[in-house]
């Protein structure tokens, strides 16, 4: 576990206790990109989360009175082209009470560290053209890229 002394902040890889603290906060990351995210939808991602065998994994950064300020999920992805294996950073959010305090910089610092223990080729992540903050911190850490996403419908199913 790192943590910053100055601001009083550990990450840390999720725990069971945690979901209460860590649904407020995918909450308002899920509110920030405007996205619905029922109950349901929040216990499937809980459950990958705490099941070992699930490739998903998550850390989530608290405070010296243990409330949850950060959260990131991350997993491996297969690269052919390349005959590696990378690290996918799904989600990482920090709320707006305590941003500019560190926990980013943790979380992408830790994740950073997983990825040379796990002897991942690459950190990837993708954040919307707009989230501007977000990617002043993110070009402190990676380069962009010059890749353009594209999401496709999967077909009806017969």
């Amino acid at each position: 576990m790192a943590s910053t002394p100055e601001q009083d902040l550990r990450v840390r890889p999720v725990r069971d206790e945690d979901f209460g603290q860590w649904r407020a906060l995918y909450g308002k990351y899920a509110a920030f990109y405007g996205v619905a995210q029922s109950d349901d939808m929040a216990r499937q991602v809980w459950s990958w989360l705490c099941d070992p065998s699930h490739d998903v994994s998550g850390l989530v950064v608290e405070d010296d009175g243990h409330t949850l300020v950060g959260l990131a999920h991350f997993r491996p992805f297969a690269r052919p082209l390349s005959a590696t294996i990378g690290c996918f950073l799904d989600d990482l959010f920090v709320d707006s009470a305590v941003r500019g305090a560190g926990a980013a910089d943790l979380m992408l610092t830790e994740l950073s560290r997983i990825a040379s223990a796990n002897s991942w080729s690459v950190v990837r992540w993708i954040t919307a053209d707009d989230n501007y903050r977000g990617r002043g911190k993110y070009d402190q850490y990676a380069s962009r890229t010059t890749w353009v996403t594209y999401d496709m419908e999967p077909a009806p199913r017969a």
